[in-house]
C-alpha cells in the first residue's frame, strides 16, 4: 500500500507539471461526448473520453500487476 501511494503522489505531481500540456489536447470534445447547450444551461458528459481513460487505466493496471 505504501508503494501504491506512494507512486501515485509521484504521478500527481507529475500531471500538476504537465497540466499546461494536457490542457491544450482535444479531450473532452470527442465523437461520441454528450453536449447539451439551452438558453441558461449547459450540460457536458465526456462519454468517449471516460471509455477511453477507463480502458488506459485497466491496461496499465493489468500490466503492472502481471
Amino acid at each position: 500500500m505504501r508503494q501504491f501511494l506512494i507512486v501515485f503522489g509521484i504521478l500527481l505531481v507529475v500531471l500538476g507539471l504537465a497540466w499546461p500540456l494536457i490542457s491544450k489536447l482535444p479531450w473532452g470534445r470527442l465523437p461520441g461526448d454528450i453536449t447539451i447547450e439551452r438558453d441558461n444551461f449547459s450540460f457536458h458528459f465526456p462519454l468517449t473520453t471516460c471509455l477511453i481513460v477507463s480502458l488506459v487505466l485497466t491496461l496499465l493496471l493489468w500490466l503492472w500487476r502481471r
